[in-house]
């Protein structure tokens, strides 16, 4: 992935979890990042591992910020071209999930769910594309195989990450012309945070081990994934080796795209 040395990334939701192992695979790589999130303890941390990782510590720029306000959408734009001048690739990675079913979800659980995993990437793309198509950039987003996989504990944040999948088509038609490309991941179980936030499922590590311990069962190639595994799959997609790609959803879930729905994800039943 040499073609990736130099570019400027800006990868959401980068201090925990997906984020930070992307982060981290793309410091590997010689990116230059621009990394935010709402924890400025956490990003300081995944900062320090990306100059670890072989970066300087003027090659990665740390914004906190909550990307569903959006004045801080626009000064995590800001603020990357003004260290920068330039950005390549933009990984819309933020992401949160509430294990409620369609039945029992609030008004409040509904937009809190669009607006961090979909409303969100639309604007800050929006904020990011005069400077993706001044460069011929492209975008990842981080959706999941839930995306086109019902679940039945989980309805709306499928509906949202189907949403997300059909956000990367539809916009991966429209800027095919300026020579932008739109890809997404779509993961499996990947070992991090968000089922252990409030809203999740799993409340102590107890109910996190037994959860991932059946998440192995549902997954053909008999283990859950890594955050390293979602960085992988992100470089490829932002790298020259993928730049006759756009409009795709790559799935990084060890096959569980290829069996049938109605896993096992609710563990206080």
């Amino acid at each position: 992935m040499s073609s990736l040395r130099g570019k400027v990334v800006l990868v959401t939701g980068s201090s925990s979890g997906i984020g930070e192992g992307i982060a981290i695979h793309l410091a590997k790589l010689g990116c230059r990042l621009a990394l935010t999130g709402r924890s400025v303890d956490n990003l300081n941390r995944v900062c320090e591992e990306c100059i670890k990782a072989g970066l300087s510590g003027d090659q990665v720029l740390t914004i906190p910020a909550d990307i569903n306000k959006p004045d801080q959408r626009r000064s995590i734009i800001e603020n990357t071209i003004s260290k920068f001048g330039e950005l390549n690739v933009l990984v819309n990675n933020a992401g949160m999930c509430h294990s409620l079913k369609i039945t029992n979800i609030t008004e409040e659980k509904y937009d809190e769910l669009f607006d961090t995993n979909v409303k969100s990437h639309v604007f800050l793309t929006q904020l990011a594309l005069p400077y993706l198509i001044k460069v011929k950039g492209n975008i990842v987003n981080n959706s999941s195989v839930c995306g086109q996989k019902s679940l039945p504990d989980d309805g709306v944040y499928c509906m949202t990450k189907a949403s997300l999948d059909m956000f990367t088509q539809c916009l991966a038609l429209e800027l095919a012309p300026r020579g932008v490309r739109v890809n997404s991941i779509n993961p499996g179980t990947i070992v991090s945070n968000i089922e252990r936030r409030p809203g999740g499922i799993c409340e102590d590590d107890e109910l996190y081990a037994k959860f991932l311990e059946i998440q192995k069962g549902v997954h053909p190639i008999g283990r859950v994934g890594e955050p390293e595994d979602c960085g992988e799959a992100v470089a490829f997609l932002a790298s020259d080796a993928a730049s006759f790609i756009t409009g795709q959803l790559l799935y990084v879930d060890g096959g569980r795209n290829c069996v049938a729905a109605g896993v096992v994800t609710n563990l206080k039943k």
